[in-house]
């Protein structure tokens, strides 16, 4: 079988292997296992190799840059029609020769995607809508768009279309879905992800940009410091804000308790979250926020906005705390917690449960049924 791959992820080559965000590229390799030959279409930069990149895994990879482009300013407009001949051309002939063609949405090169797989509709096809599907959620008219596509069966035929969270009034095609991070051989016992110390440590894993909100982050630890609580934030990731972060952070003197720690590898990541009470996460949209999965899984009781499946994932506050993004409720919420040591447990012990239903293993033989 000859799988397509269309993806607006940005790739880095050395030595003539392919590297991309590493969450997108692991749970890709494991669609890999059960294919013959791969093509994958997407934007190719020249940037050095990051902790958070990692190669495709297989041993027939043709890869086909396209420009990336954008439509957030009317330059950028103007550009990206001047684009779209060779965009249309390189992922039309890629999708004539495939036997299978995978989208990745949302994301501009997947919105060519969306509609030039209308051309083939007796192919055999998946999406994977890694963003928020909410029908009720704002989002840019380019997501609304493919979104539209995807979900109209005359248009679109012969695919599965994979989306986070279970919403009413939809078609045929749209199948919820979910991902996973960790094997079931990496499970450990409860007791011995027991945090010993008296500090009440967060984790805040994601890009530093305006979505994830990080900023927030900060200032829900930095509260209960004024409170008198020992406290560490561990901020992982990087981005348009760090400047921004560091700049808070040293203004309010708060280099003793929260720490900026870039980009790293998944292994410290992990290490974190294994010794930390609470995973953070006040991001304004989001898909399957891997982050709280993992960070559930490792034993951490999730802290998180009520956006997309997020509510599913937390079991409407059931197994972590739905923030309101108000500090002083927020607060609150997160003090009931820490001041009954009872009620945490319950909810991180509901956390572990429900986020180790999903292993590596599960997802595997899913996606399996799905080439």
């Amino acid at each position: 079988m000859k799988f397509l791959i269309i993806t607006h992820v940005h790739h880095k080559e050395k030595e003539n292997h392919y590297f991309g965000y590493a969450p997108y590229v692991r749970e890709m390799n494991i669609w890999l296992k059960f294919v013959d030959e791969v093509v994958v279409v997407g934007p190719l930069s020249g940037s050095d190799i990051t902790p958070i990149d990692i190669a495709y895994k297989h041993d027939k990879i043709d890869f086909r840059a396209v420009p990336d482009f954008s439509f957030t300013n009317f330059r950028n407009t103007v550009s990206a029609l001047g684009k779209m001949p060779i965009l249309f051309w390189e992922i039309f002939w890629a999708m004539i020769k495939a036997d299978h063609i995978h989208l990745r949405c949302p994301g501009n090169v997947g919105l060519i995607g969306c509609v030039l797989q209308i051309l083939f509709p007796n192919k055999s096809k998946t999406a994977k809508y890694a963003g928020n599907w909410d029908p009720k959620s704002k989002q840019p008219w380019t997501y609304r768009f493919q979104k539209c596509i995807l979900s109209n069966t005359f248009l679109t035929r012969n695919m599965q279309v994979l989306v986070y969270g279970e919403w009413p009034n939809q078609t045929q095609n749209i199948v919820p879905f979910f991902t996973a991070s960790y094997s079931e051989n990496e499970i450990l016992p409860l007791q011995d992800l027991k945090v010993t110390d008296a500090m009440i440590r967060f984790v805040f894993a994601g890009t530093l940009v305006e979505g994830k909100n990080p900023h927030y982050a900060i200032q829900v630890v930095e509260a209960f410091s004024k409170k008198g609580y020992t406290v560490q934030l561990d901020v992982f990731g990087d981005g348009k804000l760090r400047t921004e972060l560091e700049r808070y952070v040293q203004k309010r003197q708060l280099q003793h308790f929260i720490f900026l720690h870039g980009n790293q590898f998944a292994e410290i990541v992990k290490k974190a979250y294994q010794n930390s009470h609470f995973v953070i996460l006040p991001s304004k949209s989001e898909g399957w926020p891997k982050v709280l999965a993992e960070g559930m899984f490792w034993g951490c009781v999730p802290l998180a906005t009520s956006v997309s499946c997020v509510p599913y994932m937390l079991g409407e506050g059931g197994r972590g705390v739905l923030l309101q993004s108000d500090i002083t409720t927020d607060v609150q919420g997160i003090q009931t917690l820490l001041d009954n040591p009872t009620l945490y447990n319950q909810k991180r012990q509901k956390a572990v449960i429900w986020s180790r239903q999903f292993t590596l293993e599960l997802f595997e033989a899913a996606i399996q049924k799905l080439v």
